[in-house]
């Protein structure tokens, strides 16, 4: 692994200035607002509607499809979209297509009763979680492939600006939702989530309109050597017909990706790679579940939500997330990694304390602002890690596989977390210990492996 040369903090901070910054900071974006619509938003509608802290952990199995998206991302790396690819490139006919998908969810939403019609509301949910998890994989490819294969500063830096974006889709867009679920309910409006989601439809609309001006580049390179693979593959069977053309298609299409990532790192570390990958961030994963559930249980409005744990979140992870791109830049996404790990762990006990305490705006506020912290510098530090990981040519593919088995861990098993809180009674002190504890096997593994990496740093 490649020492990274120590540069001063205005040489630094000029990185984020690279007009390129604010187009992954838009895609970010993008990607960060879907889980808005199902995740909080989605939690706190059934809350209200009544259902139990077990129904909405289990709810939310529907971001299970995150996890598996690695599956389809090889056709996505591939495929393309009548009319849309032609227009738009191949990236952005992707975005826009599943765009179009989760605007049509939320004007469905908002014809729904979640107590008459759950499982339509959840069915519509997994339509989301499906557009919204093919969309990343897009998303993802078209951000890495706005930075140069060996601008390891550059990735770095993207990496914030991605997170920046993400948390900003998510966070204040969390604003917008919990204010207008609000105004609509105080002014007697008896849908009042339902009215919510055609208002969040028309950010959607905005983001698209936005997304005309994130440039993709015309590139052969990846379509050749993906060619190049499939003859290969075709080669191997001996014989030149439809039928072998066919199948070495197919096998080069999903095996070519991990073949490559295998290849690259040896077996031995690549699998190190996808336990750490897997484990780094299921603690935070329990706590973010059903911490709107725990905000509200303990006596807290959607307005006291919306300021401090979205608004007063958002601030928060901006500043950190950009300082912890820095931190990555000039200290090493491996120290970094090591650094958040130890932060979330930490400052998941924070939350200990406000439950073991009761309803207080004060450690709320310490609570949400050190979350956010841990948080940014875990997220910029693990997208910059996986993002110099993936091999340019499957871009979309390894990312994704990458991306969805972390999340892998954060949602499958995240989703008995609602059922663990009732396990404990209602305890969420001892609940949030447990968040903390779950961190420490990612951080052994990566520990084990650290030595062996190849990162490109510069």
């Amino acid at each position: 692994m490649l020492e990274i040369k120590k540069q001063s903090l205005s040489e630094t901070f000029a990185v984020y200035l690279d007009k390129r910054m604010l187009r992954i900071l838009l895609l970010g974006s993008i990607s960060g607002f879907p889980w808005v619509l199902i995740g909080s938003s989605l939690s706190l509608w059934l809350k209200e509607e009544g259902l139990s802290r077990s129904t909405i952990g289990w709810a939310g199995l529907i971001f299970g499809v995150y996890a598996f998206n690695y599956l389809w991302a090889p056709l996505i790396d591939r495929l393309q979209i009548p009319y849309l690819t032609k227009k738009l490139g191949h990236r952005r006919g992707w975005i826009v297509l599943m765009q179009i998908t989760i605007l049509l969810s939320l004007i469905v939403w908002s014809l729904i009763n979640p107590t008459e019609n759950l499982a339509l509301l959840i069915s519509v949910g997994l339509i989301i979680a499906i557009a919204s998890a093919t969309q990343d994989i897009t998303v993802d490819a078209l951000r890495i492939e706005q930075i140069g294969e060996n601008e390891g500063k550059s990735m770095a830096a993207g990496a914030a600006m991605a997170v920046v974006g993400w948390w900003s889709g998510y966070k204040l867009g969390g604003v917008i939702a919990l204010f207008t679920a609000e105004y609509f309910q105080n002014a007697g409006t008896i849908n009042y989530w339902q009215s919510t989601f055609l208002i969040l439809g028309i950010v959607v609309i905005l983001m698209n309109i936005g997304l005309m001006f994130v440039h993709e580049e015309v590139s052969n390179t990846r379509k050749v050597s993906q060619e190049d693979t499939d003859r290969l593959m075709q080669n191997k069977l001996g014989s030149q017909n439809i039928l072998t053309k066919i199948i070495a298609w197919i096998s080069g299409t999903l095996g070519g990706p991990i073949l490559s990532f295998f290849k690259k790192n040896g077996f031995s570390i690549a699998l190190g790679i996808l336990g750490f990958v897997f484990l780094f961030k299921i603690g935070e994963a329990f706590l973010g579940r059903m911490s709107i559930v725990f905000y509200k249980e303990i006596g807290f409005s959607k307005g006291d939500i919306a300021i401090y744990s979205k608004t007063l979140g958002w601030i928060t992870t901006v500043i950190f997330t950009l300082l912890g791109g820095l931190f990555v830049i000039r200290s090493g996404v491996l120290k970094a990694m090591f650094l958040a790990g130890i932060l979330m762990a930490a400052t998941n006990l924070l939350f200990t304390a406000l439950a073991w305490s009761g309803k207080s705006e004060l450690l709320f506020a310490v609570a949400v602002i050190f979350d956010d912290i841990a948080a940014a510098f875990a997220t910029v530090a693990f997208v910059a890690f996986i993002s110099l990981l993936v091999d340019r040519t499957y871009t979309a593919t390894q990312y994704a596989l990458l991306a969805s088995i972390g999340t892998a861990g954060r949602t499958t098993l995240a989703s008995s977390s609602g059922a663990l809180v009732d396990w404990l009674n209602g305890d969420w002190g001892t609940f949030f210990i447990l968040t903390a504890i779950m961190v420490i096997p990612s951080l052994i593994c990566l520990w084990f492996i650290k030595d062996k990496l190849k990162l490109r740093e510069k």
